[in-house]
């Protein structure tokens, strides 16, 4: 009976632990996969960084206490103090502004050079010698055309975006089925009527690839975009602060944008993720 009742008792103080395991442990093992290799080089660079007062490049602390002083102020109350929302907000207009202005011409163009064979041979070549010159190359072209200011930087997101959307978007159109076309004749489908119930549902996540890319992009873009003379935003503080050698100020904006371009990413996937639960590679 006691060897029966301390079985039992083992049982019972067992259950707890392994119900934590199989409970919290899938859960908690991918964020701290994730959470490893950044942790690594943040040591790697606070121990390549720290005490030494002559290094062009700050540790950690400092640099995040920078970041507190863009944000909030009270460390440094200089000119980029407690101005982070100022900057970011106006590379935000500027990147989902250029981002939505390439969607709205990149995906009719792209579904009717994918599926109009008059278009693609008229419009298609022209834009393939376009693609490979990179926006840099158009930095000052932009200028000359639209001035200095935040017009050029909204057209050099706007290149940045375009291509990657417009490419997805015609490799979509042109891998959709033929059957699907012939099944919604047989349905009464035809015409026009086929690229709204026919080829956008089924480029649909060529498509939504194609927008993770272009966004991207456009936060990459940004950076050059804003060099063009205008006074706010992240890639203008980023200029500035390197003029001034503010290396602390450099890294702040690049995490800023490392961020808040991976969350722009993030609600592209859900979007996808939404619209797309049909689809088995973004189920």
């Amino acid at each position: 009976m006691t060897t029966l009742a301390s079985h039992t008792e083992d049982e019972t103080t067992s259950a707890p632990e392994t119900s934590w395991a199989t409970t919290w442990w899938p859960r908690l093992r991918p964020l701290l996969l994730a959470v490893t290799f950044p942790a690594a080089l943040l040591a790697i660079w606070h121990f390549s960084t720290v005490g030494r007062p002559g290094s062009l490049i700050p540790p950690p602390y400092d640099v995040w206490l920078e970041l507190q002083d863009l944000a909030v102020g009270g460390v440094n109350d200089d000119a980029y103090s407690r101005t982070l929302h100022i900057h970011l907000l106006a590379s935000i207009s500027r990147v989902y502004g250029g981002f939505a202005l390439a969607l709205i011409v990149a995906l009719p163009l792209g579904m009717l050079i994918g599926r109009v064979p008059l278009v693609r041979h008229v419009v298609d070549p022209t834009l393939q010698i376009l693609r490979p010159v990179p926006v840099t190359a158009w930095l000052p072209l932009a200028m000359i055309m639209f001035g200095l200011g935040p017009r050029s930087a909204f057209f050099l997101v706007f290149l940045g975006a375009f291509y990657p959307i417009l490419v997805n978007t015609i490799f979509g159109v042109r891998s959709v089925e033929p059957r699907l076309f012939e099944a919604a004749a047989m349905l009464g489908c035809s015409g026009s009527a086929q690229f709204f119930r026919v080829v956008l549902p089924a480029a649909l996540p060529s498509i939504f690839t194609g927008m993770r890319l272009g966004l991207g992009f456009a936060w990459v873009v940004i950076v050059v975009g804003e060099m063009t003379g205008v006074q706010t935003g992240l890639g203008a503080i980023i200029m500035e602060a390197r003029q001034l050698s503010r290396t602390e100020i450099v890294i702040s904006g690049m995490i800023v944008i490392g961020t808040v371009g991976f969350l722009s990413d993030q609600l592209v996937m859900l979007v996808g993720r939404r619209l797309l639960a049909w689809s088995p590679s973004h189920g």
